[in-house]
């Protein structure tokens, strides 16, 4: 994330990103943002009429809202957070974000195909990564069903060696055997 972020080249583009990647957010909504929409005070973005025209609120991050606060210092949008080039009475297109990020990811030397969603399925694999529990990530997400936010979150392997089971947990250090008493 880190060397992505760093090869997005326009300010505008490291603070959508920086959303996208921090709170979860699906593309359209991270553009549909509008700037009353970030609560400054409280560490929250409110999202209006999500998918399944639902409205949801998400964490904002310091590190996001400090980027929000330089990037709003140079474009110094009014209504929507992330206007048009062209038209400012319009957001920003989807097709904008994915270029961005592409070409961010090859500059970064990401072999891997790399899209705006990619930033919302690893928010959700690095929470789950970190321990937070499925249903809060499936509520930041906007899921009605927990299937669906289980497809966002892969187990990596070297997390499941970090699982302790419950027989270790309960017995303690592996039982002796008869033999092995005796001998001691």
């Amino acid at each position: 994330m880190k060397n992505l972020l760093a090869e997005l080249r326009k300010p505008k583009h490291q603070a959508v990103v920086l959303v996208l990647y921090s709170s979860g957010l699906r593309v359209g909504e991270a553009l549909r943002l509008r700037v009353k929409d970030i609560d400054s005070e409280r560490g929250l973005i409110h999202v209006r009429d999500g998918k399944g025209r639902k409205d949801r609120v998400v964490m904002l991050a310091q590190v996001t809202l400090d980027e929000l606060r330089e990037y709003v210092g140079i474009e110094r949008p009014y209504h929507w957070l992330f206007p048009s080039e062209k038209r400012r009475d319009r957001h920003m297109h989807p097709r904008t974000v994915q270029r961005a990020v592409a070409m961010a990811a090859r500059a970064a030397g990401i072999k891997k195909k790399v899209t705006p969603h990619t930033m919302r399925h690893s928010f959700a694999t690095h929470l789950l990564e970190e321990g937070m529990d499925l249903r809060y990530i499936q509520k930041l997400l906007g899921h009605k069903k927990s299937t669906t936010t289980e497809i966002y979150t892969h187990v990596a392997d070297r997390d499941l060696a970090r699982i302790r089971s419950p027989a270790d947990t309960l017995l303690g250090p592996p039982l002796s055997s008869p033999e092995e008493s005796d001998q001691d």
